[in-house]
């Protein structure tokens, strides 16, 4: 690229906008390690005793809790720093989500389970991950099969641009790439067209994922819900739970 463009080789990235890169033969781990030491100085809790998990499993928060407010500006102060820690740290995704409902009118609990993130925090504060992002669905399902479904399909669309990358790269792989769902009804309808009768108001577009199946370029096989990493994105877990899908899910000291 120098031959093309004017530019400087300034070596391996080190350090960008508070994200630390960390570059071996076995991967790169990125990680935020001095932002989340401010970020416990900035609220106190850097001398806080760790916890094992973000949040009680049973735990339940809701908007007009009875218990008393709390400081709003700061209350949100504490979401938006802990919603960048996020960047490399994608364990802390349900719980940060969750306290961000409650922006307009923090309380007391609410304040409480914050802090239970920042004892978190202060037991794995040298944890990091690889790049990751999440977001909702452009469409509203109308069964858990068609969420499943939906998310099958764009799933192997990303494995679809990875394989083309690779290939791109002399990294040629023979055999379909495996994609894991825990709705075996959502893996019968990307296999079996037969059960097309049973999903003539899905959008012709997301049926493209029998086509992936269909070429070999993928293989869609069942995942036990035990083994379901994406749980840690929607509930809090048990300790025992929750390490073992942070563990899967790439989260890992740096």
């Amino acid at each position: 690229m120098m031959n093309e463009f004017e530019m400087t080789d300034m070596g391996l990235l080190h350090y960008f906008l508070g994200i630390e890169v960390k570059q071996t033969n076995e991967g790169i781990v990125i990680s935020q390690q001095k932002y989340a030491k401010d970020l416990l100085k900035k609220f106190k809790m850097d001398k806080a005793v760790p916890c094992s998990t973000l949040m009680e499993v049973n735990l339940k928060l809701r908007i007009g809790d009875e218990s008393e407010e709390v400081d709003a500006t700061l209350y949100r102060s504490l979401v938006g720093n802990l919603m960048y820690l996020t960047a490399t740290r994608p364990d802390l995704m349900f719980s940060v989500s969750m306290l961000s409902r409650f922006m307009t009118s923090p309380k007391k609990s609410h304040w409480e389970a914050g802090k239970r993130i920042l004892r978190y925090v202060v037991g794995t504060i040298n944890h990091g991950a690889v790049s990751w992002s999440s977001k909702k669905q452009p469409v509203v399902a109308l069964s858990t099969t068609e969420a499943e479904y939906i998310a099958l399909c764009a799933a192997g669309c990303q494995t679809l641009w990875l394989r083309w990358m690779l290939k791109e790269l002399k990294c040629f792989q023979e055999e379909g790439t495996v994609l894991y769902c825990d709705n075996n009804s959502a893996i019968a309808l990307s296999k079996n067209p037969v059960f097309h009768g049973r999903s003539k108001h899905i959008r012709i577009k997301y049926h493209y994922i029998r086509d992936l199946v269909k070429d070999g370029e993928v293989v869609v096989k069942h995942c036990k819900t035990q083994h379901q990493i994406a749980d840690i994105f929607t509930k809090a877990l048990k300790t025992e739970t929750f390490v073992k899908l942070k563990e899967k899910l790439g989260v890992t000291q740096v």
